[in-house]
């Protein structure tokens, strides 16, 4: 097989590279596709925010990857012989086992989220005037690392920002920006610099283990903390096996382990890294990982289960030795790619190359005539809803945050993602979600901007609620009416 062309895809003879489902469906869900009035009034009863919509009105829910993974056979029957030991319990051991044999990490505090593994490092090592340096933020991270008093500093490249573009590691971090930030403001002011494998937000971009290896430098230099995301590690190390020269030849778990070697701290969401629930902050350096424990049973639950249902545990440690295998961790990009190549071809903007987690669409290009101020990316998630029933995400302006005094804080990049959940979808589905965006990109200066009419002081795109500004979404499903008539 060559090189370029993924596992798990096949050439057909019309020339097309189709990705192939390495798996089988044995229990499936029933889907329901309400008619275009109903979307119309669910997205505005939810106050044009996809996260307050509920499952009976959505389609495809293509809202996020966390927790949604299609789990295994083997994961389902493992939690079946779980032990339910409130502490030293025997899943744990076998939890411990995983995360040693996967990342080469000895001492585990299991957390119920990566969220949760995000505000204890932060509770224990960011405080008033700290900085942290990453390739880029994640929105979660970003509010812990500010409650505790630290500052955010994205050091990425050029090429992150690029929307089409050949560059296969646009999650690298600039490496001469990151010693220029710690000489200016001292290393023991810099607690830790976090390397995010593959960037959410900025379209699931993996940096290069060359990259990795050149932070390790200057973080030795100046004896700084490395601290790795590990949520999506496993499609970073599919990257850099597929698309770094020296790791070609090398195995997932091969590169799997050198990344976190190369880390002090690692910490990841098990609602990603292993198509299950929970989460661990994980370390072989015990003087940082007595600085953390004690928050473990305060925050989370006792050190053998972090606030985790023990028959996720299990579950998530078969899914840790599934990361390893390349079938497992390159069935959503192969996905993603063909959504996104096939788009590319329409005409429409979209992130490239196609990286982990999600298809991401230029909201600011799509909707070049609404300004960052009314919500592009919003707007965009809104409109293809209603046109489609599938639930999408925004991450842009919106999931930003305001300044001290009050004004939008505008995102770097405004896109709508749309998530592609491990082994969930079937092509014929992404073949709907292409044909509609395409629809809806012809069909683009009907949409119109949003405005907040709820807003929280933080993280407000989970439980904000805005309005459409003018009559926009009634205007796009009078049209979508005269094109498809009585069609869903």
């Amino acid at each position: 097989m060559e090189k370029n062309q993924k596992k798990g895809t096949v050439k057909f003879f019309s020339g097309k590279q189709i990705p192939l489902e390495m798996h089988k469906v044995r229990i499936v869900q029933s889907l329901k596709l309400v008619p275009v009035d109903r979307r119309l009034e669910a997205i505005d009863e939810a106050g044009y925010n996809s996260f307050l919509l509920g499952t009976k009105d959505i389609f495809l829910d293509m809202l996020t990857d966390s927790g949604t993974n299609a789990m295994s056979d083997e994961q389902l029957s493992k939690m079946f012989v779980a032990d339910d030991a409130y502490a030293g319990s025997q899943s744990f051991v076998r939890f411990q086992k995983g995360v040693s044999d996967v990342f080469g990490k000895s001492l585990i505090l299991p957390v119920h989220q990566g969220r949760a593994a995000e505000n204890i490092i932060s509770q224990t090592f960011v405080k008033k005037g700290s900085i942290v340096p990453m390739n880029y933020h994640f929105t979660t991270t970003l509010a812990h690392i500010q409650i505790n008093g630290g500052q955010v500093v994205e050091l990425f490249t050029p090429e992150a920002m690029k929307i089409k573009s050949d560059h296969p590691f646009k999650g690298n971090i600039d490496v001469q920006r990151l010693e220029e930030l710690i000489k200016k403001n001292g290393p023991e002011n810099i607690p830790f610099i976090r390397m995010e494998a593959s960037t959410n937000l900025i379209g699931g971009q993996p940096f290069s283990m060359e990259n990795f290896q050149d932070v390790r430098k200057v973080a030795d230099k100046y004896k700084i903390m490395v601290v790795l995301d590990a949520s999506l590690i496993g499609e970073n190390a599919y990257f850099i096996y597929k698309r770094e020269k020296e790791y070609m030849d090398k195995s997932i778990g091969y590169i799997l382990k050198k990344m976190c070697d190369l880390s002090d701290l690692v910490y990841f969401s098990g609602r990603k890294v292993s198509s299950s629930r929970g989460g661990a902050i994980c370390t072989n350096n015990k003087d940082l990982f007595n600085k953390m424990k004690d928050l473990v049973p305060l925050y989370e639950g006792f050190l053998t289960y972090g606030g985790i249902s023990i028959r996720e545990i299990e579950a998530m440690t078969v899914g840790l030795y599934e990361t390893l295998d390349e079938d497992v961790v390159g069935q959503s990009p192969s996905f993603i790619n063909y959504a996104v190549q096939e788009l590319d071809k329409l005409g429409l903007p979209v992130i490239m190359p196609g990286g982990a987690l999600g298809c991401h669409v230029d909201a600011g290009q799509f909707l070049s005539h609404i300004p960052q101020s009314e919500y592009p990316a919003g707007a965009l998630v809104a409109a293809f809803y209603i046109i489609s029933g599938i639930r999408g995400m925004e991450r842009g302006t919106l999931s930003s945050i305001r300044d001290e005094k009050g004004a939008d804080i505008l995102a770097d990049i405004e896109l709508m993602r749309l998530a592609f959940p491990r082994r969930v979808f079937t092509l014929s589905q992404v073949e709907y979600l292409i044909d509609r965006l395409n629809w809806l990109y012809h069909n683009r200066n009907l949409v119109g901007g949003l405005i907040f009419v709820e807003e929280p002081p933080v993280l407000r795109f989970f439980t904000g609620r805005l309005e459409a500004i003018g009559n926009w979404p009634e205007k796009l499903v009078k049209k979508f009416k005269a094109d498809f008539g009585d069609s869903l």
